[in-house]
């Protein structure tokens, strides 16, 4: 590809039923920063440097000032979080009623842990490490 690289992912997307709903759980469960609200089209959120789009695929899927997108089903994202918080974050999930779905054990002493959104998107928290070379 040349000289050229990509650096990150600056955003990931997902697209959701009722934005109300999202809104709350990403606010108020995950503790995410809103950065804009647009009631029928979107919701986002910052996650560290990056940011998460949530949109209602009714509305993007027929834009017309942007390229049209959408999904439907199960989207995956992960969010890393310290290693020394990764027991808190499933204690304070389980806590506040949200079923861990599976555990897993990838290398080492690394774990993440996988939960659904009110969507049934497939939700992970992981420590960091895991993608490591």
């Amino acid at each position: 590809m040349g000289k050229f690289s990509l650096s990150k992912i600056k955003e990931t997307c997902l697209y959701v039923k009722d934005l109300e709903v999202t809104k709350s759980f990403y606010s108020n469960m995950l503790g995410l920063e809103l950065i804009s609200f647009v009631p029928n089209r979107h919701v986002f959120f910052r996650v560290g440097d990056e940011v998460l789009l949530c949109f209602d695929p009714k509305a993007t899927e027929v834009e017309t000032s942007l390229p049209p997108h959408f999904a439907y089903g199960k989207q995956h994202i992960a969010f890393e979080v310290a290693k020394d918080q990764y027991d808190s974050w499933k204690e304070t999930l389980t806590k506040s009623g949200v079923s861990i779905t599976h555990e897993h054990h990838w290398k080492e002493d690394l774990y993440s842990f996988y939960f659904n959104d009110p969507d049934g998107h497939v939700l992970e928290i992981l420590m960091p490490g895991i993608w490591d070379k």
